[in-house]
């Protein structure tokens, strides 16, 4: 009996994909100091927990979007004054990846809005992933929809990620887009993972959605066949001329719940600060980092949205002690996080042995 309990304690401390909607609410729910403490006990064990990876995110086509999705301002089906911007050109997108560089980013993040990408377009976005790439950044896009066909021409021309996230539940879906279906996510997300690149993949808090919600996209991050490598957990920003404009504001302890979760269901995970940034204070944020957030974008704007200045961040790293995280320090920890899982496992598999051959 004992050899059992010892199995199933050390199988509880490595990433599971098959977490019930009941563990994660139980997550949810505990007291918040206890919840902090699990999830920083489990960040410390994969990361460097003052290490926060810099990344930088560019609209390199604004607006005209045909997809429906209440909380974006990109959508062409609401008023909200964005002005349309056509595909950049290749070498202005290489200008202002030279410069993210330049400020501390390590990965550079690249944004249309698209439902998916045009064959007319695929040339000029297949020469920004190289020319970033050769500048020594890692390279991040978001597109929409991908056919297993894009997503091979973007591997091949070197995307490190892929972004496309899954917003919420499957049950509460329905109620922020209507222009594609939960299954297309899913789809894009499997294409991205076959094609080899990494997987960037998270959700929306702060749309209506209920605690149960949350759970039901924590449940479908974490299940999916591997766990996304980045994980961005935004707060909706409000903006007038959309169908969301007036929702009740979230609870910031609420959205640090999260992602401390978050954090414990996908250890191995970059859990990131995206969208709504501009509107957390900085004893917010510092609790996120404590609750195992360890990405962020960095620098004015994101997409279409203010960001905190780059200066203000730095100052809030001097504060807490935080630094960015190197490339190669990334790739340690994920080696280093794959050896002690793989040093778990055979711990269990000795354990269950001798438990079959007692008597």
């Amino acid at each position: 009996m004992m050899v059992r309990y010892q199995a199933t304690q050390a199988q509880e401390t490595l990433s599971r994909h098959d977490w019930r909607r009941e563990e994660i609410q139980a997550l949810l729910e505990l007291p918040f100091n206890d919840l902090l403490f699990q999830a920083q006990g489990v960040h410390r064990r994969y990361f460097d927990p003052n290490a926060v990876q810099i990344s930088t995110l560019l609209s390199i086509k604004t607006g005209a979007c045909p997809e429906d999705c209440k909380y974006c301002p990109q959508s062409g089906h609401y008023n909200t004054g964005l002005e349309r911007e056509k595909l950049m050109q290749v070498e202005a997108v290489l200008a202002k990846a030279r410069k993210a560089k330049a400020v501390g980013a390590s990965r550079f993040c690249m944004g249309a809005a698209w439902k998916n990408p045009s064959a007319k377009d695929m040339p000029y976005v297949l020469e920004m992933v190289r020319g970033v790439r050769e500048l020594g950044l890692e390279t991040c896009m978001t597109l929409g929809m991908l056919t297993r066909d894009q997503a091979e021409r973007l591997s091949e021309a070197g995307l490190d990620y892929y972004n496309h996230n899954l917003d919420t539940s499957p049950e509460y879906y329905g109620e922020i887009i209507t222009t594609r279906t939960y299954a297309d996510r899913l789809e894009t997300l499997d294409h991205v993972r076959q094609s080899g690149m990494k997987v960037c993949c998270g959700g929306i808090l702060g749309m209506g959605e209920s605690v149960d919600d949350r759970a039901g996209l924590l449940e479908q991050l974490a299940n999916l066949p591997a766990h996304p490598e980045s994980v961005p957990i935004n707060m909706l920003i409000r903006v007038q001329g959309t169908p969301l404009e007036h929702v009740e504001d979230l609870d910031p302890i609420d959205f640090i719940r999260t992602v401390a979760v978050a954090r414990i269901l996908m250890p191995g995970s970059h859990v990131r600060l995206a969208a709504g940034r501009e509107l957390m204070s900085d004893e917010t944020q510092a609790m996120a980092f404590f609750a195992g957030a360890n990405s962020i974008f960095y620098g004015e704007r994101l997409l279409t949205a203010q960001n905190p200045q780059a200066n203000h961040d730095r100052r809030l790293f001097e504060r807490l002690g935080l630094h960015p995280e190197r490339r190669e320090e990334a790739d340690d920890a994920a080696c280093e996080a794959a050896i002690q899982e793989s040093m778990a496992r055979a711990r269990i598999d000795a354990m269950v042995t001798d438990a079959a051959a007692q008597p």
